[in-house]
């Protein structure tokens, strides 16, 4: 019987005990009991009439609740109410439990000087409540006679020392029975050998549910595959939750194990990078939880998790897949390499498609998430428009528009203050004309003219504060390279850094030969002090115009184009007053070099993403005769 049937006590009940007494064996021995109600196929008693049940009201001095009541009216108490209750209460045994567990002064004990309501339920309901365990192992179950709905349903509370949990709430003493029901499903699904085979209406119902789930989710389907697929799991159907894991993780949930499905040889190339990439996130350098999750996987599968990991961890780990899905991998990889995550996006999104499972258990590509260039283009919106895509050899089109727009065109996300990353301070360089791997032999000198791998901007500066000496007449960038548009290259510094005018000397001339360089240093919201922007355009070697606005003034060289002529934007001495003038000072600031330049940032990829970075060459002039500074070294270990 699942959820979706009508429920009433008598089919429910009478079910129940037919699948219990099935999953005996035949050469086992049995309480005499237990041997009873085998035979008979009935976990239950006689029927409690209306007599006995107006008994235990008046003895209570309560109306007992409707489910419980009417359970009564069907079998005075049940045996083996799922694994831990062997007998529960009917109307000769429910009485008030009066804290003879002793669990209200243990949760009191917990209690601090200003409780939640939840924790004052929990001191409260073993006092209160009407105990219905009367054989278990170390379970106890109680009606809370204070916790009651419009309906006059008492909700249950459920409570094992070795669950190491709060106590489990169910609304009614229906559902906690039809919890209690899965629970015996759960248990028996995973007995090992020596029983009969867990085979009945409930399981063949379920199982084909599970084989429809798959068929709906590869056609795009993904919700109403979900629900069949959760429902089966909480029965304990093979492949349910492994299945189900699977929708989760592109949806962004990190915490699954994919059930028994990622130390399968046969998917392990595609479930373990993930299982593996998510725990290198969470657990830092323990891996006593990885070697639990491996349990039971061959020696080879173990191997590979531990090349993973490693491979995770060092940012080598790198995605593929067959055929031509395969293929639009690889040239995805290399949009993301260079900022065009949305660009990698689509092109992935495209071949989806052509993808092909590796077996009947295997729903979506999921190797990808543990990539280090590829993983982060999932959003949860992405997961489900990936999930709605048809692909694994399903007809249809896809369930959702594709849409996707978390790259915003130009440069003005840079002023939005909900904008990942609050750059309320950053730096910049175009260049045109020139790819992006070229930029450092444009921006840098000796050892900083070449790119480091890949990675987070967190990550890069980390790495670079090791061993390095700073001062002030040493300003040189970190700053993340890729595709700015059409023919021109970014670099962008993001860490805030504070604009020194009368040290400042723009990278603009040096950075560029042939083509045009832009130059933007803004922090008009007052990140850093005083609100301040720069910007300066040069071509061929040499500075064509600029601006520089700090300390409320404005100070020019050049032909400033109309459009970007600072008048426009700074009209009066006092500059942007305020934090909403500012930003939108700073937005049309940003929109207007857009425009003129035709170029945007990738927002994603700068803050979310990995890009190849550099060192810079000093963005300040050297000190002169006189002039004095510190110099600050840091230093640590490699840990």
């Amino acid at each position: 019987m699942t959820d979706a049937t009508p429920f009433t006590w008598g089919p429910f009940l009478r079910g129940w005990s037919g699948e219990w007494s099935d999953s005996l064996s035949d050469d086992g021995t049995h309480a005499r009991e237990d041997e009873t109600a085998r035979r008979d196929r009935w976990l239950g008693f006689p029927a409690a009439a209306e007599g006995r049940i107006a008994a235990l009201e008046e003895r209570l001095g309560r109306r007992l609740p409707p489910s419980y009541r009417e359970f009564l009216a069907v079998s005075d108490g049940w045996r083996h109410a799922g694994g831990f209750v062997t007998l529960l209460a009917g109307t000769s045994e429910a009485r008030w439990h009066n804290d003879a567990s002793g669990l209200s002064a243990m949760f009191e004990e917990f209690l601090d000087d200003d409780p939640t309501p939840e924790e004052l339920r929990d001191v409260g309901i073993w006092r209160r409540g009407l105990q219905l365990d009367v054989e278990s192992d170390a379970t106890y179950v109680v009606l809370d006679p204070e916790d009651v709905d419009e309906g006059g349903e008492w909700a249950v509370y459920t409570w094992a020392s070795w669950r190491a949990e709060s106590p489990r709430r169910f609304p009614d003493f229906a559902t906690f029975m039809r919890e209690m029901h899965r629970e015996f499903h759960r248990l028996r699904a995973r007995t090992p050998g020596g029983e009969p085979e867990f085979v009945n209406a409930t399981t063949r119902r379920l199982d084909a549910r599970v084989a429809e789930a798959r068929l709906l989710a590869l056609g795009g389907d993904w919700e109403e595959a979900e629900r069949a697929l959760d429902g089966a799991s909480e029965y304990g159907r093979p492949r349910a939750a492994g299945l189900g894991d699977q929708i989760r993780r592109l949806l962004g949930r990190t915490d699954l194990s994919y059930e028994d499905l990622a130390t399968d040889p046969r998917y392990a190339p595609e479930l373990l990078p993930p299982l593996v990439a998510d725990h290198a996130a969470h657990r830092h350098r323990d891996d006593s939880t990885l070697k639990y999750r491996l349990r039971g996987a061959t020696e080879d599968v173990v191997t590979l998790a531990h090349t993973l990991l490693e491979q995770v961890r060092s940012g080598t780990y790198g995605y593929t897949a067959a055929g031509p899905f395969g293929e639009a991998v690889d040239r995805a990889r290399e949009s993301a390499r260079w900022g065009d995550t949305d660009g990698a996006w689509r092109t992935m999104l495209d071949a989806l498609p052509l993808w092909q499972p590796l077996g009947p258990d295997h729903l979506a590509p999921l190797g990808w998430v543990a990539d280090p260039l590829l993983g982060p283009l999932l959003t949860p919106e992405r997961g489900r428009v990936l999930l709605s895509t048809p692909r694994g050899g399903q007809p249809g089109e896809p369930r959702s528009d594709g849409a996707d727009h978390s790259d915003p065109e130009g440069l003005s996300w840079l002023a939005d203050p909900a904008a990942p990353g609050d750059h309320t301070s950053y730096r910049f360089v175009l260049v045109e004309g020139v790819e992006p791997q070229d930029l450092p032999g444009r921006l840098a000198d000796g050892e900083g003219a070449a790119l480091d791998g890949p990675m987070t901007l967190h990550e890069a500066h980390s790495r670079s504060l090791r061993g390095r000496e700073f001062s002030a007449f040493d300003d040189r960038a970190l700053v993340a390279v890729g595709r700015a548009g059409a023919r021109w290259s970014f670099a962008f510094d993001g860490s805030r850094p504070r604009l020194a005018p009368r040290l400042f000397v723009s990278p603009a001339a040096a950075a560029c030969a042939d083509g045009r360089a832009v130059v933007v240093w803004g922090g008009l919201r007052g990140g850093h002090g005083d609100p301040f922007f720069h910007l300066s355009v040069a071509r061929g070697g040499a500075e064509l115009y600029a601006f520089t606005y700090a300390d409320g003034e404005v100070r020019r060289t050049g032909q400033i184009p109309p459009d970007l002529d600072p008048g426009r934007f700074f009209t009066s001495r006092e500059g942007p007053v305020g934090t909403a003038e500012a930003i939108g000072t700073e937005r049309a600031l940003l929109e207007a070099i857009a425009d003129e330049f035709g170029v945007h940032l990738p927002r994603h990829a700068i803050t979310r993403g990995r890009l190849h970075t550099c060192t810079t060459r000093s963005w300040t002039r050297p000190p002169q005769d006189a002039e004095t500074f510190t110099v600050t070294r840091f230093e640590w270990g490699p840990n």
